[in-house]
């Protein structure tokens, strides 16, 4: 028997088959087990749970969310965040820590990057990296190094020099204690580019300058212009290499250098005019009618303020300001404050939607500020920690890894877990209940 159309759209006037009416006893049967499920948890009957059900629940529940605009972290945590590792990485010349600060620095890149222009400036700031550790090591082969040693690797023709030039060297004798030196001071300067790297790659601008108090507004928008330069210069490179690729032109060697950089120059230059533009049309450097007292006090508040956030900080670097240091830096930090606030009163203005610095943000910048504050205390504990963190040269000893400093630098990791992770990050859910079953019924024909 064939039903109609107007049947079919109606659902009604079709005589199912033996198939057809297995699939509806079936349907109907899983209908009748969910509604009674739902009764009994109104009822306050007690629900069967597997443990497979509720390890699934407790991970989507320790899982990241998804970053959206309301819950991404605030741009001033990664910056504490990196801050704390290049505070760590500045304290420190064993390579094995240096090399887990690297790894440590890249993994949270790689799991909470996004794909913004900024966010690809990373592969840069890390070939930077490498760059200033070859130089250095270079420096150190060709000048020499004040570092003595008794192993020699290499010598070096030496270049005679004037006598007023004494104490400077070009060739000679290279020794190993002086590459291991060299090598040692070239990875700590690369691992604080590479920290700052991940800082521009996580964190937004353009969030960042929202962030930041009235009276700096003007100076903020100057670095901010500052920090995005180097990862749109990037973009335009990139976007002009490949352009030639497709057109069969050569984009690399020098003469690929040179017809790409012409190009770059131009859209630097139009990017430059339609930002006067914009900063323009917005009102940028107008200023409220405040009265001359007002602004004589945030004047005197602010340099003072400065004026004692130094001397407090040099009475702490010293011995012998140790009693008046902390209270001198105290009191400057306070004045700076008072005088920002008062200097916020001359711009004119508003945030719409700011960002909030939640929960997942005080994490982010509490893993960077534990792990320069442990690597801070390990070294002032005792002599001997202070060696593990320093590995001599003179005599040429194999570096060890130190317990205590590589957990605390295995904290930095923190931001990887607990940040929402971007869209392309995420693995796509595996669960059954997330997945809509098929319908099995078959259309009668």
């Amino acid at each position: 028997m064939t039903a109609s159309n107007d049947d079919r759209e109606h659902g009604t006037g079709h005589t199912p088959g033996p198939t057809s009416t297995a699939s509806v006893s079936a349907s109907d049967a899983a209908a009748t087990t969910a509604v009674g499920r739902r009764s009994a948890g109104r009822n306050g009957w007690a629900q069967p749970t597997t443990p497979g059900a509720l390890s699934k629940r407790v991970q989507r529940r320790l899982t990241a969310p998804q970053a959206t605009r309301t819950n991404a972290i605030h741009p001033g945590a990664w910056w504490l965040w990196a801050l704390g590792l290049g505070t760590a990485a500045s304290r420190t010349t064993n390579p094995l820590l240096l090399a887990l600060l690297i790894g440590v620095a890249g993994y949270v890149v790689a799991a909470r990057r996004t794909e913004a222009p900024w966010a690809h400036s990373y592969g840069a700031f890390v070939k930077l990296a490498l760059a200033v550790l070859a130089i250095r090591l270079a420096f150190a082969v060709i000048l020499g190094s004040p570092i003595p040693g008794t192993h020699t690797v290499v010598t070096l023709p030496e270049l005679p020099l004037p006598h007023w030039a004494e104490g400077i060297r070009i060739g000679g004798r290279v020794t190993a204690e002086g590459l291991t030196f060299a090598l040692y001071d070239g990875l700590k300067l690369a691992t604080l580019l590479i920290c700052v790297g991940a800082a521009n790659a996580l964190a937004n601008p353009a969030r960042l300058l929202k962030s930041l108090p009235g009276a700096l507004y003007e100076a903020g928008v100057a670095v901010v212009v500052a920090l995005t330069f180097a990862p749109n210069l990037i973009a335009d490179v990139q976007r002009l290499r490949a352009a030639r690729r497709l057109r069969g032109r050569p984009d690399k060697g020098l003469r690929g250098l040179l017809q790409v950089g012409l190009p770059v120059l131009e859209g630097a230059l139009e990017r430059s005019v339609a930002l006067a533009a914009a900063m323009d049309a917005r009102g940028y450097g107008r200023t409220a009618d405040v009265p001359p007292t007002v602004r004589r006090t945030t004047t005197a508040l602010t340099l003072g303020g400065l004026v004692g956030v130094c001397a407090g900080t040099y009475g702490l670097l010293t011995a012998e300001g140790g009693s008046y240091g902390l209270p001198v830096l105290l009191a400057g930090l306070a004045a700076a404050l008072a005088g920002l606030w008062l200097g916020g009163r001359r711009s004119l203005r508003t945030r719409y939607r700011p960002d909030a610095w939640g929960v997942r943000a005080w994490l982010v910048a509490a893993s960077g500020a534990a792990v320069a504050t442990l690597l801070i205390l390990y070294a002032s504990h005792a002599p001997s920690n202070s060696a593990a963190l320093h590995p001599g040269v003179v005599p040429l000893t194999a570096p060890t890894l130190p317990l205590w400093p590589a957990a605390a630098i295995l904290l930095g990791l923190l931001p990887a877990f607990i940040a929402p992770a971007p869209e392309h990050t995420r693995p796509k859910s595996a669960h059954p209940e997330h997945t809509r079953p098929k319908n099995t019924r078959k259309e009668p024909s």
